[in-house]
């Protein structure tokens, strides 16, 4: 028997502020029942895809993350980057590479680190 991802589970400490940020990261909504001060909070983020499951937690992010997402965009990777920091992502390191290869780190609201790679329109030109 298999076992299969149903939810991706981010701690934090406002599940819902950081539900709204993934939420509008992915396009999808939230889950209907969740709301501000709640512990939890559910983003779908597609069909047959795992849910990201936010849940509040007492302490601060203090290190690296030691899992985190890729991400591969429909448009254009800088594109999606512009977009991402204007919905509060921030900047924290960039492995581009020349031939417009690589990737670059960005962090959500409260310091979780996730990556944007090219999209798949980008990569058809590389071949």
């Amino acid at each position: 028997m298999q076992a299969v991802v149903r939810t991706i589970t981010v701690d934090c400490r406002d599940p819902y502020r950081l539900a709204q940020f993934w939420s509008q990261v992915f396009g999808t909504s939230m889950h209907p029942d969740d709301y501000p001060d709640d512990p939890e909070a559910i983003v779908n983020i597609g069909l047959e895809q795992p849910a990201l499951l936010f849940v509040c937690v007492p302490e601060p992010k203090s290190v690296k993350n030691r899992m985190h997402l890729d991400l591969e965009p429909s448009q254009p990777r800088d594109d999606d980057v512009a977009r991402l920091q204007e919905l509060g992502a921030t900047w924290v390191d960039d492995h581009r590479r020349p031939d417009g290869t690589g990737w670059v780190i960005l962090a959500d609201p409260e310091g979780n680190e996730f990556c944007v790679l090219m999209s798949a329109a980008e990569r058809a030109t590389l071949t």
